[in-house]
């Protein structure tokens, strides 16, 4: 199995997993509050979900793939600059960093359709 597949499917449940429970997690609610985005926790879990989605609909559509993993990338990019706004502990942090890393990897290798 590839590498890519790999990256892409976890990423994808993730994004899946973590808008659902945007909507329905009693943690997740009050983290949102905590970040500051508590307005803002409907709309986010649902670009999560969205996103997570566009992944996997992205294996048959190219372009959505880069559209999909591009977005979240700079979700997530956005929320290791809170964490680092708030003070959080690096240990914190390190998920958002590493779907940032997850992400670029995703939109890096799916540019090819591109250049086509």
């Amino acid at each position: 199995m590839e590498i890519n597949f790999l990256i892409l499917f976890f990423t994808g449940i993730s994004f899946i997993i973590y808008g659902i429970n945007s909507f329905v997690s009693k943690k997740m609610i009050s983290e949102y509050e905590r970040w500051g985005y508590k307005n803002q926790r409907i709309i986010l879990g649902s670009c999560q979900l969205l996103g997570g989605l566009g992944l996997f609909v992205g294996l048959a559509i190219p372009p959505l793939l880069s559209v999909a993993s591009f977005l979240l990338m700079c979700m997530m990019l956005t929320a290791v600059f809170v964490r680092v706004k708030l003070k959080e502990k690096i240990d914190k942090m390190l998920p958002a960093i590493l779907y940032v890393a997850l992400n670029l990897v995703l939109f890096y290798n799916s540019t090819d359709w591109f250049y086509s």
